[in-house]
């Protein structure tokens, strides 16, 4: 198991997050890589698990879907296996992922983690979220600039590349080497001998994405609206104008929807709590009773958050949480309740007997366990 992060966290939100590149020299030290390239190959076996393949061949780029069976045609240089969301199938890459909780947890994507030959990478290119690379086994060269203007354009079909840039960091990682590079910075990572990396992604909302997802929420939520009213209008002296006080109209008829305060908790709750990627859900059989929950915390045995669960709840709340696109609520107010649900991926029996209400978490918390958001596994 890979040792703490080493990392001045005011100083990194500071001076870097969202703003510029850094690297951070052995900021896990002695690190071990949580599993091997043979590991990662055969979860690209698996359909249900977002895989990719980059190479080179005769100085053209090429990538591919998985799953995938067999590499021995790619040969020993110049290829690239990536494979999407590994928190969730692995939890000592989960693991990683914690490391980082200092960032809010809504704001988290997934652990993409690649192995490369010699030469392998995925080309120069921008991303429009952050991440922190981890270098595991291996070495890698890497190259990241600061935000500048520059041409982007497809190298194929499944690649966009950006054209030659400046660099601000140009370095060699080595196992334990932390890299972040925030959105818009354009970068590009070569092994230099076959390597494993880890990238712990965080997304922000677009605003378009914003409003197309409110609007779909509105569409599938409220049954009517209030509609454009122009009573009491002086006669029309220009037939073909749109008049100012029109658009203005408009805009508040849009922007009231916005003004609620719990439509508008409800839908980024919703929204922003669906799962980013396929979870592995396995439904308790035979389904748990109430009484059967409560028996097994009393006796000891610790409920698990699902690995890629996402489970949030808005500041100030006492009732209200939301998992996998769905709201929940509690019979009674219980903040303590909420926090310990949310905020945590393991909970036990006496922080439940501690509650204010803990028959209202157990209450909404049965049917979560037993359509499998939560497990058991008991200790040893």
């Amino acid at each position: 198991m890979h040792s703490a992060l080493k990392l001045n966290i005011d100083d990194f939100l500071a001076h870097y997050w969202q703003k510029k590149p850094v690297l951070i020299k052995g900021g896990f030290p002695n690190f071990e890589d949580p599993l091997s390239p043979d590991e990662l190959a055969g979860l690209a076996l698996e359909s249900e698990i977002e895989s990719r393949r980059v190479w080179r061949a005769d100085a053209r780029w090429q990538a591919e879907s998985g799953p995938f069976e067999s590499y021995d045609h790619l040969g020993d240089t110049d290829w690239t296996l990536l494979v999407q969301a590994v928190n969730q199938w692995h939890p000592g890459v989960q693991d990683l992922a914690d490391a980082f909780r200092f960032i809010p947890g809504w704001r988290f994507d997934d652990v993409m983690v690649s192995f490369s030959t010699p030469g392998g990478g995925v080309g120069p290119h921008i991303d429009q979220y952050g991440v922190f690379i981890i270098q595991g086994e291996g070495t890698r060269h890497w190259r990241v600039g600061l935000k500048q203007d520059l041409q982007q354009f497809a190298a194929n079909g499944a690649l966009r590349h950006c054209e030659d840039f400046v660099a601000e960091i140009d370095e060699v990682l080595t196992s334990g080497d932390v890299l972040y590079i925030p959105p818009g910075c354009p970068h590009e990572g070569y092994a230099e001998t076959p390597a494993l990396n880890y990238s712990v992604g965080f997304r922000a909302p677009d605003a378009r994405d914003l409003i197309s997802s409110f609007a779909d929420h509105m569409l599938a939520q409220e049954a009517d609206s209030r509609r454009f009213d122009d009573a009491g209008m002086a006669p029309c002296v220009a037939h073909g104008r749109i008049d100012n006080q029109v658009l203005s109209q408009v805009k508040s008829l849009m922007t009231e929807l916005l003004d609620d305060p719990v439509r508008l908790a409800n839908w980024f709750g919703e929204m922003i709590s669906e799962a980013k990627h396929d979870l592995d859900l396995e439904p308790a059989e035979p389904a748990y009773s109430l009484e059967e929950l409560v028996l097994r915390m009393d006796h000891g045995d610790h409920l698990y958050r699902l690995a890629g669960v996402r489970c949030f709840y808005m500041q100030g709340s006492e009732q209200v949480f939301y998992v996998d696109g769905d709201r929940y609520q509690l019979a009674k107010p219980d903040n303590d309740a909420i926090a310990l649900l949310c905020d945590q991926a393991r909970i036990c029996g006496p922080e439940v007997a501690c509650l204010k209400q803990p028959q209202a978490l157990l209450e909404v918390l049965l049917p979560l366990v037993n359509q499998g958001y939560w497990y058991f596994e008991e200790e040893e």
